[in-house]
């Protein structure tokens, strides 16, 4: 089945998952069960799964949770917070191991040798070099320890799991919010510029060819592009200062950048240079709560909101069901993503794009960011216009 098919799934997919009684399997306590009862476990009725209290925790029922970095704010404000809080109510005793590789591969090897060192029997890796971490998921193996890729699929690997969005989907999403907001404006010939995310991040990769899927052909012209290493929003403010100096900023017609983070490093370019307003409509990826803001008060065009909640809540589900020795029930999977290595069953999610039209419907009504967080004394006036407040 077409892996964009099965993307559109995902929502679907991941609300069976998150209630209890549609994955008994998944919530049934923190008890390994017998042989013999799995089955009937998997099978058991809702509210019997529902009713079921975790038990304690069996020595040995350690999850590691190695995120990459801190220069994109959602790792350290929803994903960790999220995962934790999921392990905690899903078995109580289960421990968590964290780690935060702050944009280094190489720490990243060293933070899951010490994790596999200190009892970690299923890894949750976000991968800082989507190439480079094959070694982490080769030495996970050689301790029998499942690895579950989140977010960003590590490459050439036997990945035990993939958990994720449609990040192709990311880019086309991206690609045509743009497009279509420059021909709205009568600027569908104008000159672009791309600020694309880390090519050492295969999601990146992804977000690319998404993107460039729509723009390339589109009558816009490709200015410049560039690719932004350690998703840096200071980098991405010197290659847009570098487009700048090379087109002339009164030539840019708008700006595609692959996230929140290199979209506030074009805006402060833009806004440096003297970039007459408004300016260029500039894309995203995140939802970032500066992102928001800016989109609110008409700085930023749009951005990709990705259900963080749902992606983080699903891996610390899928990560106690590892855990705890089961398998996960068979409609959690909803499609499969070549790595290199071998087909990743995989758990994919829908991304949704947010322009100030539906910020309200969107993250503010999934309470992602509340309206006191994004309605600050600096844009309220921007939240009144925009029905905010």
């Amino acid at each position: 089945m077409d892996i964009h098919a099965l993307a559109a799934r995902g929502s679907k997919v991941l609300a069976a998952l998150t209630i209890a009684g549609a994955t008994a399997s998944l919530l049934a306590g923190c008890d390994k069960k017998p042989e013999g009862d799995a089955a009937a476990g998997a099978g058991g009725s809702a509210a019997a799964a529902a009713s079921a209290a975790p038990a304690a925790a069996k020595p040995g029922q350690t999850i590691a949770l190695l995120l990459p970095e801190t220069k994109t704010a959602r790792y350290e404000s929803h994903d960790r917070p999220l995962f934790e809080a999921r392990v905690k109510a899903q078995c109580p005793d289960c421990k968590v191991i964290y780690s935060n590789a702050d944009q280094d591969a190489a720490k990243q090897q060293n933070q899951a040798e010490a994790a596999l060192t200190n009892g970690a029997k299923v890894l949750v890796l976000d991968p800082v070099d989507s190439a480079s971490a094959a070694s982490i998921v080769m030495r996970a193996r050689q301790s029998k320890v499942p690895v579950i890729s989140y977010d960003r699929l590590v490459l050439n690997a036997d990945v035990d799991y993939y958990l994720s969005f449609d990040n192709e989907q990311v880019g086309k999403l991206q690609g045509q919010a743009l497009l279509d907001k420059l021909k709205a404006d009568g600027k569908g010939t104008g000159t672009i510029v791309l600020v694309h995310g880390s090519p050492t991040d295969n999601n990146a990769k992804l977000f690319k060819a998404g993107a460039r899927g729509v723009l390339a052909g589109s009558g816009l012209v490709l200015g410049a592009e560039y690719d932004t290493p350690d998703w840096s929003p200071d980098k991405a403010q010197q290659e847009m200062e570098q487009a700048i100096t090379r087109l002339g900023k009164g030539k840019i017609a708008g700006v595609y950048a692959a996230n929140d983070g290199t979209a506030g490093g074009a805006i402060a370019a833009m806004k440096a240079a003297g970039v007459a307003a408004p300016l260029p409509p500039v894309t995203g990826q995140d939802a970032e709560l500066a992102a928001i803001q800016r989109i609110v008060a008409g700085e930023q065009f749009m951005t990709v909101y990705k259900p963080i909640k749902k992606e983080a809540e699903a891996a610390a589900e899928l990560a106690v069901t590892l855990v705890q020795g089961k398998e996960p029930p068979a409609s959690l999977v909803n499609g499969k993503v070549p790595n290199g290595k071998k087909d990743v069953p995989s758990i994919l999610l829908t991304p949704i794009a947010v322009t100030k039209d539906n910020v309200k419907t969107t993250v503010v009504a999934d309470a992602f960011w509340g309206k006191e967080q994004v309605c600050t004394t600096a844009y309220q006036a921007a939240c009144k216009a925009a029905q905010l407040l």
